[in-house]
């Protein structure tokens, strides 16, 4: 009978890198809540382990958080912690991650259109060469083919001969995304902000990543509209607001009017109906009973600016209020954009799917 010796279990050095990787990701998610406060962050970790007991002798509170300094995520002032560069970068990596965990399968990277042209993924079509295509993608099969049928078994190749293969026109695209902030995005005790913003920095990851060349752009509307850089979305919070969304797509306008990118689009994130404008005097006016005419009239004009200036706007309604939808619908409708209505679950899967899948073809 073959024995068995029973010793003290040591865990293995990349079991616990798996238990600090956890605990970081669980650490991401919480500051998007917090708005990037990281002693709040802090706090919601020693109260999640009082009830879950997430940390252990292995790995415990005090060396977490040495472990959050020594890594540059967070560093210590005036006796308080607070987020650096490098932490914002992981919060976006993490969001990234959480995203496409809940993606269904089909998602495909690409970025490409159905345009053929100057590009880097072949297709299996191929067709006779021409000046300034690149050796890379000679099809050196079908070539030889064609020598050995026109001239036998001599290999006496002419420029006749030559075949490559088509490639896909990969192309670039400038995207603002309007991220709504009025009051409402966190009322009636449902968190509507936090979700948006995780996806809004998955996307920004993503586009860092794998799309360089494109350019992302953050406007956030309220009572008005104003720009803020990537790096500030985790610090991103609700106000006191109401929806002026003319005013975010204005300043999206024009933001995107200055960029040299031949395709350019709106991503708009929102829960609510416009309820605001500045009118013509520079006055903010407010109206949240209903669907105001002026304000609506003045959204949708600008919605019909956005298409003549070749801006394709697409509006993810985190709420399925039956009352918006009409709304919704016919800025639709002017701007020849896309409407999606999204459970705060769903809206990753939306946004970034969407995304991938504009660059298909030309955005217009």
């Amino acid at each position: 009978m073959i024995g068995i010796q029973y010793t003290k279990w040591i865990p293995r050095v990349d079991d616990a890198e798996d238990r600090l990787e956890q605990l970081l990701g669980l650490l991401s998610q919480i500051l998007i809540h917090t708005s990037g406060d990281v002693e709040e962050a802090l706090k919601w970790m020693r109260y999640i382990d009082q009830r879950q007991g997430i940390f252990d002798d292995e790995m415990s509170y005090e060396a977490f958080v040495k472990e959050l300094e020594k890594r540059g995520y967070v560093k210590q002032e005036h006796n308080a912690f607070s987020l650096t560069e490098k932490g914002g970068r992981r919060i976006r990596e993490d969001s990234l991650r959480f995203v496409y965990s809940s993606l269904k399968k089909g998602l495909s990277g690409g970025h490409e259109t159905p345009f053929e042209g100057e590009g880097v993924e072949r297709l299996s079509e191929t067709r006779p060469y021409r000046y300034g295509d690149q050796a890379s993608n000679v099809d050196f099969t079908s070539t030889i083919g064609n020598a050995i049928r026109r001239s036998g078994f001599d290999l006496d190749l002419h420029e006749d001969d030559f075949e490559v293969y088509e490639v896909e026109h990969t192309t670039s695209c400038a995207t603002v995304m309007l991220l709504d902030i009025s009051h409402s995005m966190i009322l009636y005790g449902e968190d509507r902000i936090s979700p948006a913003k995780r996806v809004a920095m998955a996307l920004a990851e993503l586009i860092i990543r794998k799309y360089p060349k494109d350019e992302l752009h953050l406007v956030l509307f309220g009572d008005d509209a104003m720009q803020v850089k990537i790096e500030d979305l985790p610090f991103v919070s609700v106000g006191p607001y109401h929806t002026n969304t003319k005013a975010g797509l204005l300043m999206a306008r024009n933001i995107l009017r200055r960029t040299r990118n031949v395709n350019k689009q709106i991503f708009m994130i929102t829960d609510g109906k416009p309820s605001a404008i500045y009118d013509r005097n520079g006055r903010l006016y407010l109206n949240s009973f209903g669907l105001d005419p002026r304000i609506v009239n003045r959204t949708l004009d600008e919605a019909m600016t956005c298409r003549r200036e070749k801006i394709t706007i697409s509006t993810f309604m985190v709420t399925q209020d039956p009352y918006l939808v009409g709304f919704v619908e016919k800025l639709t409708e002017m701007n020849h954009g896309r409407a999606y209505y999204s459970s705060l679950d769903s809206l990753g899967e939306y946004i970034l799917v969407d995304y991938v899948k504009n660059r298909r073809r030309r955005v217009n």
